[in-house]
């Protein structure tokens, strides 16, 4: 397929899904929560710009499973598969030619630190999605690290205009200690969420816990519940 065809695919596609889960992304707490428990003035979605349980850091603290893994361009790509119409396997070169987007947002650790105001570029999960086409039966979605990282995310999430995969921070490549060439960011829930050095993700037709999730952690990391632990 062209890329022009195919650019006008990811189009129509991303108008269909935005039509599909339309009411459930109105509906999660992160946007319609009436009670939302954190300090400060509003953030973008309308929640307190802190949430509860969290100190405000101008760093940015890495955190991973005690590998790091070293990705070359050439050799990086990312799977897309499981419920879909179309699974693709993208290069890099194939990655950088879907649309991209530049995005401001906050990053919120389960560990109690948040960062705001992040200047990011990469591709919306969204764009992605609608390049594979999720079945209608596709409920949530697993992704998967370089590093053997896992973790899950329903749809209505993960459909949300400011999910991304990532490859540059502040105008400069994403670092490899934060999950360079690409991870993803959910600026709506706790950042382990987003996977880091992300390989792969599959479309599931029902919940499947990931790494941290089977250690205890909340399926649905909503910050400004303090939703952290199952």
């Amino acid at each position: 397929m062209e890329g022009s065809e195919k650019l006008q695919r990811v189009v129509e596609a991303r108008m269909k899904l935005k039509a599909r889960f339309e009411e459930k992304i109105k509906a999660t707490p992160s946007v319609a929560d009436d009670k939302p428990m954190g300090y400060g003035r509003p953030n973008r979605h309308g929640m307190p710009v802190t949430p509860i349980g969290q100190v405000l850091t101008k760093k940015w603290p890495v955190l991973d499973l005690g590998t790091q893994p070293d990705i070359p361009l050439d050799r990086w790509k990312l799977t897309l598969d499981g419920a879909v119409e179309h699974p693709v396997s993208l290069s890099w070169e194939e990655f950088q030619l879907l649309p991209q987007t530049e995005d401001t947002s906050d990053f919120h650790c389960v560990t109690t630190w948040s960062k705001l105001d992040m200047n990011w570029k990469g591709v919306r999960l969204l764009d992605l999605a609608a390049l594979v086409m999720p079945k209608e039966t596709a409920t949530h979605i697993l992704c998967y690290g370089y590093d053997s990282y896992t973790t899950n995310v329903s749809l209505e999430e993960a459909l949300k205009p400011d999910v991304l995969l990532v490859h540059t921070i502040e105008g400069a490549p994403l670092p490899r200690e934060h999950g360079g060439p690409v991870r993803m960011i959910t600026p709506q829930l706790y950042a382990w969420k987003g996977s880091k050095w992300i390989k792969r993700i599959e479309f599931l037709t029902k919940n499947r816990l990931g790494f941290w999730e089977e250690r205890g952690y909340s399926n649905t990391a909503y910050p400004w519940r303090n939703d952290r632990y199952s």
